[in-house]
């Protein structure tokens, strides 16, 4: 028998983001109407919802600057929308999006009305939000929740520094649609797009433009990889306040002819573009407490049978298994990333035997169908 659940988010399809992606593969495996939405209003929700298996319900959920806190409307919204629908209907379970604004929000209706709930716990949120009141409210709901959903060991074990229960937390990690990102898939146009030769190297990186998902350290690496004597050439894709950084951390480092910002792309071409890399690199860090908390990017890449390099920081050891999918290096360090690029594309036993592995756990541990399965047979007590 199907569960029924009510999920608050605020990040959901087609609002972009590895969060919004998420709640939308997995409940419209778990299950069609019986599974009720709140979400927020954004532009492309009609047309998107039109024909989606679950029942979705759409809020304006902007901050308003004039009240003070600028979220309360923003919270009553959610309460009264998610109180009415839980007292209307069956629920087995409440599942809240983050700790805040849904996980509190949750957490009250779900008191109320006798209800289970589940907060998913994603790693940046728990780091980043310093320690006043926000942090406070945050940890009141993660630690009177009846489950947790940590992401990756990084957020399990945050979680357990601030108090949250052990036994209340259950480990899920992202999946990946391996229908769509997959290997084999038509590539050559693409790699000629950028003027590559047969021979030439290709490093790709995915994500917001933000500093510290870590392009600059990779483009601050290039001449030295050049110098080793490998061939590459380095793309990056995505939007974000960092393009011009580091369109002038480019010319700088004078390789504006091997560095491609090519900013959005379309969906159907993201996949390809996994293809036509040799090598994927995100070098995350830490800035002030803003960390990876995955990096669904890197799973998305293993399932397209790529290796991956990563930072150290954060939760993306739950991603890449250091030594066997990828290479786990201190991005601070210049050196040990232009060392970890180097023997990945100089070696190409070493690379394909990561690839492998990279591409079998992804398809055998991370598709979204085996995410959904994990979160249905979530033992949760009210």
């Amino acid at each position: 028998m199907q569960k029924r659940y009510l999920v608050l988010t605020e990040l959901f399809l087609p609002t972009k983001g590895g969060t919004a992606v998420w709640f939308d593969e997995v409940y419209r495996r778990l299950g069609g109407k019986d599974i009720h939405i709140v979400t927020a209003d954004v532009p492309g929700a009609e047309e998107y919802d039109r024909d989606h298996p679950n029942s979705i319900h759409r809020l304006s959920l902007k901050r308003v600057p004039w009240l003070k806190p600028e979220s309360l409307l923003m919270y009553l919204r959610f309460f009264f929308t998610s109180l009415w629908l839980a007292l209307t209907h069956r629920f087995d379970a409440i599942h809240a999006g983050r700790a805040l604004p849904e996980g509190l929000v949750a957490w009250l209706v779900a008191r109320l009305t006798r209800r289970p709930v589940a907060i998913y716990a994603h790693g940046e949120e728990l780091t980043g939000w310093g320690r006043g009141n926000k942090y406070r409210a945050m940890r009141f709901a993660l630690r009177h929740a009846d489950k947790v959903i940590a992401n990756s060991d990084f957020t399990h074990d945050t979680l357990v520094e601030m108090g949250v229960a052990p036994e209340r937390i259950e480990m899920i990690h992202p999946g990946v649609d391996t229908e769509r990102f997959r290997p084999g898939l038509p590539f050559q146009d693409l790699r000629d797009s950028l003027g590559l030769a047969d021979g030439v190297r290709l490093i790709l990186s995915v994500g917001r433009l933000s500093r510290r998902k870590g392009f600059d350290t990779v483009i601050r690496c290039l001449p030295a990889v050049l110098e080793a004597g490998v061939d590459v050439h380095y793309a990056v894709i995505g939007i974000g306040e960092d393009r011009d950084y580091l369109a002038g951390l480019v010319d700088e480092c004078g390789v504006g002819r091997r560095v491609h910002l090519l900013g959005h792309v379309p969906m159907d071409d993201l996949p390809r573009w996994y293809n036509a890399c040799d090598l994927f690199v995100l070098a995350n860090r830490d800035i002030e407490g803003d960390t990876e908390g995955f990096g669904i990017v890197y799973i998305e890449a293993a399932a397209c049978g790529k290796a991956a390099i990563a930072g150290r920081a954060g939760g993306t050891g739950s991603a890449v298994l250091d030594g066997v999918t990828g290479l786990r290096v201190e991005t601070s360090n210049l050196d040990e990333l232009q060392q970890a690029i180097c023997r990945l594309l100089g070696d190409s036993g070493f690379r394909d035997t990561m690839s492998a592995a990279a591409m079998e756990r992804a398809h055998a541990m991370l598709s979204w169908t085996a995410v959904a399965q994990r979160t249905s047979a979530l033992n949760l007590r009210s």
